[in-house]
């Protein structure tokens, strides 16, 4: 676990793609993007403070990293609970897919 509080927790890719490679991904179930309502808010807010705090954590911050959040089939979803990947450590290549 590299961060976890009362709505978000954050952790280790199992398959990255890059040196860091952590998952933000909220407490509570949503199964994707498209299903976020008002009430997410909150949730959605800290899920990008946090992925700015692991950026820093992991001394990404100032050289630069991706956020990322794939949203349905076509998009290649593949775990169908919301998660932001934070993928850094070097220079990553554009358009990815």
């Amino acid at each position: 676990m590299v961060y976890q509080d009362e709505l978000v927790s954050a952790f280790r890719d199992i398959r990255p793609v890059a040196p860091v490679h952590v998952l933000v991904v909220p407490n509570k179930h949503i199964a994707a993007l498209s299903e976020v309502t008002e009430e997410d808010q909150a949730i959605l807010g800290r899920m990008l403070l946090v992925a700015r705090r692991v950026a820093e954590q992991e001394g990404i911050a100032q050289s630069g990293f991706r956020l990322i959040v794939n949203n349905g089939p076509d998009a290649n979803q593949i775990v169908y609970h919301l998660h932001l990947h934070v993928i850094g450590g070097h220079r990553l290549r554009f358009p990815m897919g």
